[in-house]
């Protein structure tokens, strides 16, 4: 099974700008972008009409390395110190599930391991030293 650890940036609604500065500061490119106006939408989290264009997701090759990116969405704290995690990308489900659950110990839960539209198993947790992790599986290709 392959684990890669990537740094994930959260920006307050000037991703674009933030994805563009990297790109032209690492020579990076860009290998994914999508805006929360892209995403499915949901009528239980409608997205404010100033945010349709604020990157929900952006990834950037730079070198041998993936730095991720998204906007947080208005009404939500920007704190720094915060807006800055590691993610865990797994080839499986059960390999994500099996790290979170050893993460979680003594730490607190942000998003409970659980499926999503990107990833048969994703989650968001604080570890017991206050790092914060993102852990997802990759899909299955098909």
């Amino acid at each position: 099974m392959a684990i890669s650890l990537n740094v994930y940036l959260v920006t307050n609604g000037n991703g674009r700008e933030a994805v563009e500065f990297y790109k032209d500061a690492f020579g990076a490119e860009v290998l994914a972008m999508q805006t929360f106006g892209e995403g499915p939408s949901s009528p239980d989290h409608p997205i404010p009409p100033e945010a349709k264009d604020w990157i929900m997701h952006a990834s950037l090759q730079i070198g041998s390395s993936v730095l991720m990116l998204s906007d947080i969405l208005p009404g939500m704290p920007h704190t720094v110190g915060d807006h800055i995690t590691v993610t865990v990308n797994t080839d499986t489900a059960e390999e994500a599930k099996n790290i979170f659950s050893k993460l979680e110990v003594g730490g607190k839960v942000i998003m409970p391991m659980q499926e999503t539209f990107w990833s048969p198993a994703y989650g968001n947790v604080t570890d017991k030293f206050g790092v914060q992790f993102q852990v997802s599986a990759t899909p299955a290709k098909g």
